[in-house]
Order: structure tokens, then C-alpha cells, then sequence
């Protein structure tokens, strides 16, 4: 293999097998970085411009059923601040949201049986009522079909939920038994049967990930072609058992979001809140590697700190307000443009 041969075919073809993928990853230099990174931002400006869209992102639960080794709010962790936000809380958000320019607003949280379809369809009802041009976005872990088909029938437009990754192995050492790699991947195709524009993703440099796995991510993503793709790169949790793991890297993530760019042109590609928080300009690299949207946080302050998957995390002590200006200003920075839109996925087949 020859490493700028396999880069002209990813850029010819938007496509590679598993072995030119690890191949492209393990053999990585700078001039092939920026070879890759050049192309993606070529291909991100011809779809989208020099536009970043603004997510506004309303963290409405630190509960979670579930016990991930590497997420901070995982049910076993006790010293844990749990929350809960109120529909009124929530709706409150979207109403500070919405002055602010944002015109899509992201639920997430972690799988907490309170929030019920019920309750969840009522509020995305009145989300969908009072801000009609407005997208919602749902990130609230595995549901059931008929669960997925109600909340997208009330109006739910985009769902993520990151496969986390595409190697059955991989997923059982960063998951207790009682959470189903087969679960997750069937959770992923229903999402997008029903309709929904689906984001899948997973955390660069998880404990036991090799180039091998990342390299069947890139696969399983190209096949599946996801409308959104969230990558970040894994930080630990001082609370989980993965404290004395190293964290991932932001080179890698950076990397790979310029590959991703090249294999679907028209994908919707965050620069993360990881990645600004293991690098200080990281939303910013993220952008100039082929990224094009950017999630603010739109929770309330004081919750902010409660709702931590891994730590030192970035903004936690921001108003809204200041979020918004402050992302605004950084991507003004570097000669892109906040956008007050929607920002749906644009000519995905």
C-alpha cells in the first residue's frame, strides 16, 4: 500500500475498504493531514459554505439507567449531582433559545424513565407550536421503536444517538453486559426507518480502541450514511473506572473529521465540545478540518456542572448569552460565519 495513493482514492471515490482505512490512520504525516484536511474544507464550502450552524443544546437529565465505564452520570456513580429539568424549565430554554438566533434545539440527557413519551410528545408539541421554524433534536439513548415512531409523529425532527463503535468486542469492554451492541446498531436502523435525520458517532481514542476499530467505524459511517456524525475525543471521568486511562486524541479526531468531510461531502459534522475541551481552540480546528456545526449550551447555569460525562468540560459556567457571543466570535475569527437557520442536512441520497 502507498499511503498518498490510498488518499487519492478517498478523495476520487469517497470510499475505502477497512484495510486502506487503518492503513490511512496508522501511516498519517502532516502533509497527508493537510492534503485531507484542504479537500474536506473544499467540499464542506461547496455544500454549505462558510456557514456553521448553532445547536442549542439543553442538558434536561443527569439520570441514567444505564452504567457506561466511561460516562460520568452512569447509574453506579453516587457522588454524581442529579437533575431533572421541568417542561417549563425546558420550554423557558427554548424561549431565551430562540431570541438568540438558535433555530434547532437539542434535548439530551441520559436514559431517564421519567421522561415518558407522554411527556416527551407533550413538550415537543409545544417546542414544534411555538417556535414553528424550528428543528428539535433528540439525544436521549435507546428507545423502542414505537417510542422512536410517537416522538418523531409529534414532531421531532433529528435524532442522535453516537454508535460509540462498530467492533461487537470493542462495545462489551466499554459496557456492562446488560447493554447490547445489537440493541444499539437496531436502535440506529429504526431511527432511520422512521424518518428521522440520524447522527451517529463514537469517542476517539476509547480504552482498547486500535487503528483496526476506528477503521471499521469509518466503514460501518459510510455505509450508513448518518445525516449528523458527532466524534470527539474520550476524556475520563475522575468517577468511573476508566479514571486512569489516557485521554484521546484531538490531532486524531481532527484528522478523522477531514476524512469523514471527504467520505460524505454532505454530512452535518460538529466541532465538539470535547474537542474544545482537550484543546483550547479545538471548535475552531474542527471547523478549519471540515466541521459545520458548532452546540452551544443553552441549560441553565446552575445545572451545568452537574451534567458532566467527563471532566473539564468547557462553559459550564456561562449564561446562554455568553456561549452564543463567545462561539460567535471565535468562528468570525477564523472567516466563518454563524447562521441563524434550521441547518438540516443538505443532498443526502
Amino acid at each position: 500500500m502507498n499511503i498518498n495513493d490510498i488518499a487519492d482514492k478517498l478523495i476520487r471515490e469517497h470510499s475505502l475498504n477497512i484495510d486502506e482505512y487503518e492503513y490511512l490512520i496508522t501511516n498519517r504525516n502532516e502533509e497527508i493531514t493537510e492534503r485531507l484536511r484542504n479537500e474536506a474544507v473544499a467540499l464542506r464550502q461547496k455544500v454549505y459554505g462558510r456557514s456553521v450552524f448553532v445547536r442549542g443544546l439543553i442538558e434536561i437529565s443527569s439520570y441514567c439507567r444505564n452504567d457506561c465505564l466511561y460516562c460520568g452520570i452512569r447509574r453506579s456513580n453516587s457522588k454524581a449531582q442529579r437533575y431533572r429539568l421541568t417542561e417549563e424549565e425546558i420550554l423557558s430554554c427554548c424561549d431565551e433559545g430562540y431570541s438568540l438566533g438558535y433555530r434547532t434545539f437539542v434535548l439530551q440527557g441520559g436514559e431517564d424513565a421519567y421522561y415518558t413519551d407522554d411527556l416527551l410528545s407533550d413538550l415537543i408539541t409545544k417546542i414544534k407550536s411555538g417556535y414553528p421554524d424550528c428543528a428539535v433534536t433528540l439525544s436521549l439513548g435507546e428507545r423502542s421503536y414505537e417510542s422512536y415512531k410517537r416522538l418523531y409523529d409529534s414532531g421531532a425532527d433529528r435524532y442522535l444517538l453516537r454508535h460509540e463503535t462498530a467492533n461487537r468486542e470493542h462495545y462489551a469492554k466499554l459496557h456492562p453486559q446488560s447493554q447490547s451492541f445489537d440493541n444499539r446498531m437496531e436502535c440506529l436502523r429504526n431511527l432511520k426507518e422512521i424518518g428521522y435525520q440520524v447522527g451517529c458517532g463514537f469517542m476517539v481514542g476509547s480504552p482498547y480502541q486500535t487503528d483496526r476499530i476506528l477503521a471499521e467505524d469509518l466503514r460501518f459511517i459510510e455505509g450508513f450514511r448518518p445525516a449528523m456524525c458527532g466524534i470527539g475525543p474520550f476524556i475520563t471521568h475522575r468517577d468511573t473506572p476508566f479514571r486512569d486511562e489516557a485521554n484521546g486524541s484531538a490531532e486524531l479526531t481532527l484528522f478523522l473529521l477531514s476524512v469523514i468531510r471527504i467520505m460524505l461531502p454532505n454530512v452535518l459534522l460538529p466541532a465538539t465540545t470535547a474537542l474544545g475541551t482537550a484543546d483550547a481552540i479545538g471548535r475552531e480546528k474542527g471547523i478549519l478540518a471540515g466541521a459545520n456545526v458548532v452546540m452551544p449550551n443553552l441549560s441553565p447555569s446552575e445545572v451545568r456542572k452537574k451534567y458532566l460525562l467527563y471532566d473539564n468540560k468547557i462553559c459550564t459556567g456561562e449564561e446562554s448569552a455568553q456561549c452564543r457571543s463567545c462561539l460567535s466570535g471565535r468562528m468570525r475569527s477564523i472567516g466563518y460565519e454563524v447562521v441563524t437557520d434550521r441547518g438540516d442536512v443538505r443532498n443526502m441520497d
